[in-house]
């Protein structure tokens, strides 16, 4: 019995040894860039008067005249500050699961004032893999917004394509947005 206590004993010392040896030889975690707190509001652009239907259309006309000089199918959305659809297109032989996807990134591109590209790197590069529990987001890029005279009137989404391809035909469709 008293060779089993010491047997104990010594078992216990080890393992408290042990331990502060693993801890004095562990470095301290690498900060969280997330706890770093911002002077200002990141994104902070103010809503202006939602994007009327004839400037939506222009805007969706030369992002589809766009993807037709690359020979590219692409569903473009338009919506408003608000999130709101205001028009669409599908080009002819466009993906049909692209027809939501535009909608989306043009959502979420309004609704948190900034390109959707922001949420692809976040989650692919910066590794806030968080992102993806907020609700609207999409982690893909082609939201981009409608800003004009520094206020938010809208957004546009592009799908079809590869992301890079949604995002060259998105940023012609934003350019006509001053």
């Amino acid at each position: 019995m008293y060779a089993r206590r010491q047997h104990l004993a010594a078992l216990a010392g080890a393992s408290l040894c042990l331990a502060a040896v693993t801890a004095f030889g562990q470095s301290a975690p690498a900060p969280n860039p997330l706890d770093t707190v911002p002077e200002k509001m990141p994104f902070d652009i103010p809503y202006g008067t939602p994007i009327g239907l004839d400037r939506a259309e222009a805007a969706i006309a030369a992002a589809v005249a766009e993807a037709k000089r690359h020979d590219w199918k692409m569903n473009v959305a338009v919506v408003d500050a608000g999130g709101n659809l205001v028009a669409f297109q599908r080009m002819d032989g466009a993906q049909v699961a692209s027809i939501q996807v535009s909608q989306h990134k043009a959502r979420a591109s309004a609704t948190y004032r900034r390109e959707t590209k922001a949420f692809e790197n976040g989650i692919q590069l910066s590794g806030f893999n968080y992102l993806m529990t907020l609700d609207g987001v999409i982690a893909s890029r082609g939201g981009i917004p409608l800003v004009e005279g520094g206020k938010i009137i809208g957004a546009i989404g592009c799908s079809g394509g590869a992301g890079s391809q949604d995002e060259v035909v998105c940023k012609v469709g934003a350019a006509t947005v001053k």
